[in-house]
């Protein structure tokens, strides 16, 4: 048992050889080729002195290009994985997703009102973040007034508001002009990181930080929540405090998210099970496992995305490919427990 759980702690930085393998490759791999040499000259240029032995273009790709958009990956595969996890914990149910209270689809409506209005890219993304805080708002607000059944009250909340910002969408593509405004809106709700920019790693940096330092300061509280909840206040944990403020975090993550790369299903469900699988439940190591492996597999996928045809395919589709048959795994392992 003792050498079991080393070699499952030994896992992690197994992983992180991993992320960053992924992370330099994704810098190689394009249409305009890139050396590790160059690449390696034009990172160490912004940090000391060294001679320019390198074509302008490669300098332009790496930094100007590929940079923003690996980090972009890496960002959004990580916090979405690790609100996943939290997710699924605290419902105590592998089948829950950051989707479940509303804060991809108020996201999402969010967007799509921006891209109607023309607020441009700036405009979309705060509006879009809005939307995704005011949906679990309304999820919460509802929920507190099932008192019997709070988890319960959340879940049907989250599944009637993701409903109705859903249907707003759609109210919103058919009014939409479907020359230009109807496709923008079928594009970004497609999930992508082709027009990420510096700024909106700034822009989502700060609410995805703001929202993992808690859940990594709590992760091994959020072990004693599996133990049920009277187990948990007889030893003086807050189980109401403890499951707002992991709601909270997980949904202002998401909603950072998706207010930037638009709606990229899958990550938050399926990542979370591979980590678990590898690592075991442990909060301590399988969050830090889901969130390197989270973002190693958007890295990835971002990769396929631009380098399997000449127009790029919206990281929504590809990991749906992912995510759908292993949903159905999932499906097909529980029912053969009952």
């Amino acid at each position: 048992m003792v050498q079991f759980k080393q070699k499952k702690i030994s896992l992690l930085p197994l992983f992180t050889v991993i992320f960053l393998l992924c992370f330099c490759s994704a810098f190689l791999l394009g249409r305009y080729p890139v050396t590790l040499t160059e690449l390696i000259k034009v990172l160490l240029s912004r940090v000391v002195n060294i001679p320019v032995t390198w074509a302008p273009q490669a300098e332009t790709v790496i930094l100007q290009v590929r940079l923003p958009r690996v980090l972009a990956a890496a960002l959004i595969g990580s916090a979405l994985s690790a609100a996943g996890i939290c997710y699924q914990g605290l419902f105590q149910n592998p089948m829950v997703s950051p989707d479940v209270l509303g804060a991809s689809a108020g996201a999402g409506f969010g967007a799509a009102v921006a891209l109607f209005l023309s607020l441009g890219y700036v405009g979309v993304s705060i509006i879009s973040f809005i939307g995704g805080i005011a949906a679990v708002a309304v999820v919460c607000f509802i929920s507190q007034n099932v008192r019997n059944h709070p988890i319960m009250g959340l879940v049907l909340a989250g599944i009637m508001v993701s409903s109705l910002f859903s249907s707003g969408t759609s109210f919103i593509k058919l009014m939409a002009d479907p020359t230009n405004v109807l496709p923008a809106i079928t594009y970004w709700l497609m999930g992508g990181l082709a027009s990420i920019r510096k700024n909106d790693l700034l822009f989502a940096s700060i609410p995805i930080a703001i929202g993992l330092v808690p859940l990594i300061l709590l992760r091994w509280r959020m072990n004693v929540l599996t133990l049920g909840e009277e187990e948990a206040r007889t030893i003086g944990i807050n189980t109401r405090a403890l499951r707002y403020i992991v709601i909270v975090s997980s949904t202002l993550i998401t909603s950072a998210c998706v207010s930037i790369s638009g709606m990229i299903g899958w990550v938050g469900l399926v990542i979370p099970h591979f980590s678990r699988m590898l690592v075991g439940c442990d909060y301590r190591r399988s969050l830090p496992a889901s969130m390197l492996l989270g973002a190693s597999f958007l890295i990835v996928v971002d990769n396929f995305s631009r380098m399997l045809s000449t127009s790029e395919i919206p990281l929504g589709i590809l990991t749906s490919f992912v995510g759908a048959p292993f949903f159905l795994y999932l499906i097909l392992r529980e029912g053969k427990k009952l």
